[in-house]
């Protein structure tokens, strides 16, 4: 019979984790509410739909299917407007085939339903962290987990987003979680279990196939160093316990393959009804870097061993990994650089959870932490995924390591309650250090992607610090058209991250665009004056320069130098004034050129060509835009001197970052010496 203490407590505990799960989903709804379309969701709810109502699998083949599957079922019945398919490459159609689809209908009413549906992969991956840790180290430490995972700023960030990130992280946890219980108690329906998880996870994101090293890594662990068998039968035994992990890691493979199959729902083909890959299968696999993966990947797909989809969108992971700039501590990188995750995790951790990691790693050391096989369980896969990271160069968001912050959340659990165990005294500090946690991430509400600890100076200066999805992801709309209509203002400039892929009129926000890097791929022509007046809006990625590049690159380089009017949600900076701006001008009349001259208007082109060539003659860019212009109006020889400038610019100004600019003007020069 259990007596009333014992009850209380239970009951006390079941409470305190309820109300957890309530806060953490009352964050989810609220800024699925307050946050507008960030940089991928327009692409993702599209193709979502798609997959989901027709079966398509090919418009966007960069993740697996099963994210956003359940993202989509909230909108199976809504009578929704269908952007036609134009067979472009899969990035432009997805893009912009995307932006049609969200803000031609009720834009918050789908966000809304997707990212409650996504979030809540999240809300059982806080429940399963609370049991884990329960498991593993006690009831207190369940607590101590759950505590830091409902303040965790980067899981709460992209959570509620219709992206892979969180549910990858879920699943892939859940499986190594998994495993250890199949390990402690062995047995067919524990062992189902963990190939079932596995499979999830591997439908979820590409990076989770770094589950079957981790699993092979525990393997060896607990074949030669955690179990410990009698003396008398460690040699008798070592083969038989090597046998039985082989035969559960055959197992595991076996079975998520076939769910990862299941999730594609047993079909090859990426699409059907005629509709085709673009670029093509073999044009897709030609991307990758290494002779290697590409083999791979080539015999998967010539014995069927895996989807289309899924190949292709593994190949898509390894070119473009390679392809990002890297924007760290206000330096832009042309490159992948291997420091980039270890740095932007001491920027966008909490300072709670960096102390406590801290005492983790020295409770580990001194032994006042013994759970050995915990230790390796959590650590490992957690060591594993930073390295693959490092090495990967994905540098674009702390969100691509979200699964360590899982890991170590329950890791830093089971050594904050044991040393609460032996000392009592550790309780009131660490409650005092999640209580801190929690203040210091809720005040950064709804903008927890911008946020930053106290010591990187805060949500404020994390601009300054990274970019992309660490900092500003176009989340910000809303609020500027709060600010908008708070100052009454309704004309206006605007330098959107998100420009091209969302739509900020739909929030009815008045102001003209200015072009973007991603723009100038993902849309139409826009008029930019050489001149224009405030305010000017100026979003954070735009400004950091970090896709255009540094200094006289990056046409917007003035406005990082000047005090900005405001600040909307540390992530859009309004600026007021008069601005000479002829590089963003001059990039807009070569955009408009390079749209005319695939239209074969070759007169127009070469105008608009030669107005950008005069109000910015020193860009590498609009020197080879006329040079094009010239060629194709049966000019070569007029063309050569542009050819020749546009090399010698893009060889001594930030050459690193013009690299493939050099290398087309080679080529072209190369063409025309006899």
């Amino acid at each position: 019979m259990n007596r009333p203490d014992t009850r209380f407590r239970r009951f006390a505990l079941a409470g305190a984790v309820i109300a957890l799960l309530s806060v953490i989903f009352l964050q989810f709804a609220l800024m699925a509410r307050l946050n507008s379309a960030t940089w991928d969701e327009p692409d993702h709810v599209y193709s979502a739909y798609m997959q989901a109502k027709h079966g398509d699998f090919g418009l966007n083949p960069e993740h697996p299917p099963l994210i956003k599957f359940l993202g989509a079922l909230p909108l199976l019945n809504m009578q929704l407007r269908m952007p036609p398919l134009q067979n472009r490459p899969y990035r432009l159609e997805e893009a912009v085939g995307g932006r049609e689809f969200l803000f031609s209908n009720d834009a918050d009413t789908i966000l809304f339903r997707v990212r409650l549906a996504t979030s809540a992969i999240t809300i059982l991956l806080a429940l399963i962290v609370f049991l884990a840790a329960r498991e593993m180290f006690g009831a207190g430490a369940g607590l101590i987990a759950l505590g830091l995972i409902a303040f965790d700023p980067t899981l709460l960030a992209h959570s509620a987003l219709l992206t892979t990130d969180a549910g990858g992280a879920c699943f892939m946890f859940c499986s190594i979680y998994a495993f250890y219980r199949y390990v402690k108690s062995p047995s067919k329906c524990r062992l189902a279990l963990v190939g079932l998880v596995a499979g999830l996870a591997l439908a979820s994101k590409h990076s989770t196939v770094l589950l079957f090293p981790m699993l092979f890594l525990l393997a060896i662990a607990e074949v030669f160093w955690l179990e410990a068998p009698p003396r008398q039968e460690a040699a008798a035994g070592l083969g038989k316990r090597s046998l039985r992990f082989v035969a559960a890691l055959v197992a595991i493979v076996v079975l998520s393959v076939g769910v990862l199959w299941a999730s594609y729902g047993f079909r090859y083909a990426a699409r059907e009804d005629g509709l085709r890959l673009n670029p093509s299968f073999a044009a897709q696999l030609s991307r990758v870097p290494s002779p290697a993966e590409r083999d791979v990947l080539a015999a998967a797909a010539r014995l069927h061993l895996l989807p289309e989809s899924y190949i292709y969108g593994f190949a898509h992971v390894l070119f473009q990994s390679k392809a990002f700039t890297s924007f760290l501590l206000g330096t832009i990188y042309p490159h992948p650089v291997w420091f980039y995750f270890p740095i932007a995790m001491v920027i966008k951790s909490t300072l709670t959870f960096l102390i406590l990691f801290g005492i983790t790693m020295w409770a580990i050391a001194t032994r006042r932490l013994r759970a050995r096989r915990e230790v390796v369980y959590l650590a490992v896969p957690a060591a594993i995924y930073m390295a693959f990271a490092m090495a990967a160069g994905m540098n674009i968001g702390v969100r691509h390591v979200l699964p360590i912050y899982v890991f170590l959340s329950v890791l830093i659990a089971g050594a904050a309650w044991r040393l609460i165990q032996r000392d009592r005294r550790w309780l009131y500090a660490i409650v005092v250090l999640l209580l801190f946690q929690a203040v210091s991430v809720v005040r950064a509400f709804p903008a927890y992607i911008a946020y930053a600890n106290e010591a990187a100076g805060g949500p404020s200066a994390v601009h300054d610090l990274l970019s992309d999805s660490s900092s500003d992801w176009g989340q910000q709309l809303k609020s500027v058209k709060s600010y908008l209509d708070a100052h009454g203002i309704k004309d206006c400039w605007f330098a959107y991250f998100g420009e091209g892929v969302a739509d900020y009129s739909y929030y009815g926000i008045p102001c003209q665009p200015l072009i973007t890097a991603d723009s100038l791929y993902f849309d139409g022509p826009h008029d930019v004056p050489p001149v224009i007046d405030g305010p000017v809006l100026m979003s954070a990625g735009v400004l950091s320069g970090f896709e255009f590049g540094p200094g006289p690159l990056n046409p917007y380089e003035q406005f990082k130098q000047l005090k900005p009017a405001a600040v909307i949600d540390y992530g859009v900076f309004v600026y007021d004034g008069r601005f000479d701006i002829p590089l963003a001008a001059a990039l807009s009349h070569g955009q408009k050129a390079g749209l005319l001259l695939a239209q074969n208007k070759v007169a127009e082109a070469l105008a608009e060509a030669q107005q950008a060539e005069a109000l910015a003659p020193d860009s590498a860019n609009v020197n080879a835009t006329l040079g094009k212009a010239l060629d194709a109006s049966g000019r070569p020889q007029e063309a050569l001197p542009y050819y020749r400038k546009a090399l010698l610019l893009a060889q001594t100004v930030e050459p690193r970052f013009q690299h493939s600019l050099i290398k087309g003007m080679d080529q072209r020069l190369g063409s025309k010496r006899p």
